[in-house]
């Protein structure tokens, strides 16, 4: 069980920390010694000593309630000067409850109102002192001192409120870091469970396609048996080991990303496009071998590219290339083994253009793998951020089709400009 901390006690109990109890009741026991001390001498006896005794009790709570222990500490001193008692030690308290509500008034107009009142206060003293020309000269000695009070105690206050405005803000940039941290968090998230998705969904459909290949020809073909088996194994095998990529991705510090030479793939184009990270992401180089993996799957795949081809940002290349993949993988899925699909892939003067076209034509799978409904999701995301545009959907003539057009960086620079 943890100890009680005083501190702790001390806030339910008075609102404030144990410091600030200790300097009020210093301050009170200071205006209770100045009324103890003039019992004998000060006009009024023990009468003024007990209004002393007051104020310094009231005093105790100048911090949590600085108006209302003004007004009791001016209506004490009211009393002491209807009493024709004049200015006694103890009426330091005064200057103390000034001081207290303007420093720790909620509104600045208690401590405004209260220095008015000191003002009159002043002057009603003023005017018990005895003797030729002494009020006024009592007068001005009280006003300045009143006066050098209150200011004082403006400057604390707006010192304090200053400082609690930093405090804030130091507090609000805070809790925006961690808003941005949890925000990163998400989008890292959302980006790997793209990159999973993309990955299984794709190993997967091919896996499952030649497995049942190999299921149904082991005894009439041996040859091309061991072949499907083969894909099996070489598809599981990049399964595994892209996704041992995304793992050291998650486990590894970030590191900075090297610039490529002119000319390479992803390389920096002189925008400030940088090559691609330490771990390496699929390029479009290796699309032909894609292609090739989804054909040893089943499907009769042409493909041709038009334009000229750009080096490309590592991010948008990602995304072209998954593009393809994840158009490919739903092409396996629902057209089928022996579908005939078409992939254009364009360059233009501002924008990369992507298109999927299958007949639909094929025979389904035996046990198709299960789809989770992201793929398309997945793909509008991608496109997204990189401002470009996704159609998808059937064909007359049956089949699917999908097209994606991607702005080009100094493109799209350009229309934001």
């Amino acid at each position: 069980m943890r100890p009680v901390r005083w501190v702790t006690v001390n806030r339910a109990i008075f609102g404030r920390p144990l410091r600030g109890v200790a300097c009020d009741v210093a301050v009170s026991g200071l205006v209770a010694l100045f009324a103890v001390l003039g019992v004998v001498t000060q006009p009024g006896g023990w009468k003024a000593t007990t209004v002393g005794f007051a104020m310094a009790a009231a005093l105790l709570f100048r911090r949590s309630h600085p108006t209302p222990v003004a007004v009791v500490v001016a209506a004490l001193a009211l009393s002491q000067v209807l009493a024709g008692w004049g200015p006694l030690g103890y009426d330091i308290a005064v200057l103390i409850a000034l001081y207290s509500v303007v420093k720790y008034a909620d509104r600045l107009r208690d401590g405004v109102l209260a220095g008015m009142v000191a003002a009159v206060g002043v002057v009603l003293a003023a005017l018990q002192i005895r003797g030729p020309g002494a009020w006024w000269a009592s007068a001005i000695y009280f006003g300045l001192v009143t006066g050098a009070v209150w200011l004082v105690g403006l400057n604390v206050r707006t010192r304090r409120l200053y400082v609690l405005t930093l405090e804030e803000r130091a507090a609000t940039l805070e809790r925006e870091r961690e808003a941005e941290a949890r925000a990163a968090v998400a989008e890292e998230r959302t980006r790997i469970a793209r990159e999973l998705h993309d990955v299984v969904a794709h190993s997967m459909a091919v896996m499952i396609v030649q497995a049942d290949g190999a299921r149904f020809t082991i005894d009439r073909d041996p040859a091309t048996a061991r072949e499907a088996v083969k894909v099996v194994a070489d598809t599981g095998r990049q399964a595994l080991e892209e996704m041992r990529r995304l793992v050291g991705v998650l486990r590894e510090p970030s590191r900075p990303e090297p610039v490529a030479a002119p000319g390479a793939v992803g390389a920096s184009d002189g925008d400030g496009w940088s090559a691609e990270p330490v771990h390496r992401r699929p390029a479009l180089v290796e699309l032909p071998e894609l292609l090739d993996r989804f054909r040893a799957a089943g499907l009769r795949i042409g493909w041709r590219v038009t334009g000229e081809p750009v080096a490309l940002p590592p991010g948008l290349e990602l995304t072209v290339y998954r593009v393809v993949q994840e158009a490919l993988t739903n092409a396996l899925k629902h057209a089928g083994v022996g579908a005939a699909v078409d992939l254009d892939l364009g360059y233009s003067d501002d924008a990369v253009l992507v298109r999927v076209v299958d007949d639909g034509r094929g025979r389904p799978m035996v046990r198709p793998a299960p789809s989770g409904g992201h793929g398309l999701l997945g793909m509008r995301e991608r496109v997204s951020v990189y401002d470009g545009g996704l159609t998808a959907g059937p064909r007359l003539a049956g089949g699917w089709r999908v097209e994606v057009r991607l702005p080009l960086p100094s493109a799209a620079e350009g229309v934001a400009a």
